[in-house]
């Protein structure tokens, strides 16, 4: 769907508490332990201009936050049941301290995620925690995505200005970004 947008994430390791089971069993049929599960952290997105020349405003991370929850992690955006592979149990928003060079507050959309501890699974695991899969990236539906340049939202019209090239303003040239102000679906991670 050339709708969706996918956003890059990163993933880290993270272990499992009590309170973290107590999460997860929410979506399993029956109780599982904390040796069944493996347990990872992503970082979906933030609010700083990315490799894409877009960034997320404060409110489409509160967004996202509250509608990634209970989603599925499944392998390169394609549908299908054998896809699926881990389900976000939990997110918050991260904030480490530092400011962006606008002076807001930087903060991160960080999705806590298991998988089961299973045959198939493992090499899966074991590519995760040795660095190898440590990238992916979240769909999800914008509401509004709004030009640097002309204010256009191009969610609802096309401006003419693309992400990453330099145009003329009134105080000189500026680089095109786009600012999504609002997410309206994620699909998955």
């Amino acid at each position: 769907d050339p709708a969706v947008f996918y956003k890059a994430a990163t993933i880290a390791a993270q272990t499992v508490s009590d309170q973290d089971m107590a999460l997860i069993n929410q979506y399993a049929l029956e109780p599982l332990k904390a040796e069944d599960v493996f347990v990872f952290k992503a970082v979906l997105c933030d609010n700083d201009v990315d490799r894409c020349f877009e960034r997320f405003t404060i409110e489409a991370l509160q967004n996202m936050r509250d509608l990634y929850v209970g989603k599925t992690i499944i392998k390169d955006h394609i549908s299908s049941a054998d896809n699926q592979v881990a389900r976000i149990f939990a997110t918050e928003l991260f904030q480490p301290g530092k400011a962006k060079s606008d002076g807001e507050l930087y903060t991160q959309l960080i999705a806590h995620c298991y998988m089961l501890r299973t045959e198939t699974n493992a090499d899966l695991i074991k590519e995760i925690q040795g660095g190898i899969k440590k990238e992916g990236s979240a769909g999800f539906m914008p509401s509004s995505s709004i030009c640097s340049i002309c204010g256009t939202d191009n969610r609802k019209s096309y401006c003419r200005h693309w992400p990453g090239r330099e145009y003329e303003k009134d105080k000189g040239t500026e680089i095109c970004t786009f600012t999504i102000k609002g997410v309206s679906d994620v699909y998955e991670f």
